[in-house]
Formats: structure tokens, C-alpha cells, sequence
């Protein structure tokens, strides 16, 4: 007679694990953002549900993969380097060049038109919120803006667009614009400095904006696609006509 083969013992898997887990999930979706500081650890395991021990543990296991870091008496972050892969000298070098300035108009093509659509499609009342409040502190810094300074408007862009991936809820698309908000905004300042020379394309720029927002308020996926397209398209044929009037102009202050 064959004995009856024994089934291999199923270890259930820690409590601590899960929690790691939980927070693992909370920083990819960007519910916990670098440099952000934990909740301290009583309220924390009062929101899981868990034993203070346990939560220590997960947290421990979190510092051990680098994603958090703890300060004595000041509780524990998230590592605010997380994001750094975009930080090196080629990315700042890109950020200065005048041609890297266009390759990065078609990368934004990409990025925010796929994250417009998304979020137009998944996008929850609290998420509209935020685009809605992130878009109209674009028109407070318009108003704050000092001539040819154009750094706090530009961030403020940055964030609407971070707002919109948020939503997409898709975290590759939020993970890496967040990655590359830097070189974004110095990007987008770099581009209204030039816009500049022509203040009237500003309230045009603003239209643009607006029926981005509109199209993705009203969850209507195709609609903000294209509205995220034809802003972008705008903005890159303006700055074409006026790279290329100064390149006339250079060449004919040569001459002379």
C-alpha cells in the first residue's frame, strides 16, 4: 500500500509583512510622496489595525530597503532620494540645451497626454479636487510673477500636470513625471521666458489650459487626449516661429 503523499505546510505570512506591504503600495501610488513623514507609530497602527511590534517591524524592514529613514526623536520619512535617478549632470545638461528644450515638449506629448486620459477615465471626485485647486494656483502665480522670472509659475504648471497623473492612477506615468518635475519646470520657465516676447500668446496658452481641465472634470477620455495635444502642439509651433526669428536676427546682427 503507497503511503499518502503529505502536502507541504502553507507558512501564513506575517502580520508585518503585510503591513510592509500595505506601505510599499502607499509609496508607489504616492499616498506617502518623498520627504513626506509618517504618521508617528500609535496613530499609525491605530490606522492599519495592527500591534505597535508588528508596525516597528514593517517600518524596520521598510528603513532596511532604503525607502525610509528614521531621525532620532523626529520620527520616520520617506527617503527624499528616491527620485534621484533624473538628477545626475546629463539631466542638467539636457536643461540647458536649446534643441533637448523640443525633445522635451514631445516627451511631454507623450506623458501628459496618456495621463490626461486616464485620469479623464478613473479620476475619483477627490482627484478632480486636486486638478481643479492645483489649476487655479497657475492664475495666483501669473499674477505674482516678476518680469523674466518665470520659476514659481512654471512649478505651479508642474504641479497641475503631477495632479493630472495622480489621478491617472496608473503609478509608472505618476513615478516617472515626478521623477523628472525638475528638469519639467525648468523646462517650462525656460519656455515662457521666450513666450514672453509675445504676451499675447499667454491668454491663449490659458484657453488651451481650460479645456484640458474641462475635458477631463466632465470624464471624457478622448476629449482631454486631444486637448492635452492640441496645448501642447501650440506651445511648440510658437516657440519654432520665435527660435527662428532670433536665429534670423542673430545672423543678420553677424552680418552687419
Amino acid at each position: 500500500m503507497v503511503a499518502a503523499q503529505l502536502k507541504p505546510k502553507v507558512k501564513p505570512q506575517k502580520l508585518s509583512d503585510i503591513i510592509l506591504a500595505q506601505l510599499e503600495t502607499m509609496i508607489i501610488e504616492g499616498s506617502l510622496q518623498p520627504g513626506e513623514k509618517l504618521l508617528p507609530e500609535r496613530e499609525l497602527a491605530q490606522q492599519f489595525e495592527v500591534s505597535r511590534p508588528s508596525l516597528r517591524e514593517a517600518i524596520q524592514k521598510l528603513e532596511a530597503k532604503g525607502l525610509v529613514s528614521r531621525k532620532q526623536g523626529g520620527g520616520t520619512f520617506v527617503c527624499d532620494n528616491l527620485l534621484s535617478g533624473f538628477s545626475d549632470p546629463l539631466f542638467e545638461l539636457m536643461s540647458t540645451n536649446s534643441e533637448s528644450q523640443f525633445d522635451l515638449l514631445e516627451f511631454r506629448h507623450g506623458i501628459e497626454g496618456m495621463a490626461s486620459y486616464y485620469a479623464a477615465m478613473r479620476g475619483t471626485p477627490a482627484d478632480f479636487e486636486q486638478i481643479q485647486a492645483k489649476h487655479d494656483e497657475i492664475g495666483n502665480y501669473q499674477l505674482e510673477d516678476v518680469e523674466d522670472d518665470f520659476r514659481a509659475e512654471a512649478q505651479a504648471v508642474v504641479e497641475f500636470h503631477l495632479a493630472i497623473c495622480a489621478a491617472s492612477h496608473n503609478a509608472v506615468i505618476l513615478q516617472l513625471a515626478r521623477s523628472m518635475s525638475s528638469l519639467l519646470a525648468d523646462n517650462i520657465a525656460q519656455n515662457l521666458t521666450v513666450l514672453a516676447k509675445r504676451p499675447d500668446i499667454f491668454s491663449k496658452i490659458t484657453d488651451y489650459r481650460k479645456r484640458l481641465l474641462n475635458a477631463i472634470l466632465s470624464g471624457q477620455p478622448q476629449k482631454a487626449w486631444g486637448a492635452s495635444h492640441r496645448h501642447l502642439a501650440f506651445i511648440e509651433e510658437v516657440l519654432l516661429k520665435l527660435t527662428q526669428e532670433n536665429s534670423r536676427m542673430e545672423r543678420s546682427m553677424r552680418r552687419m
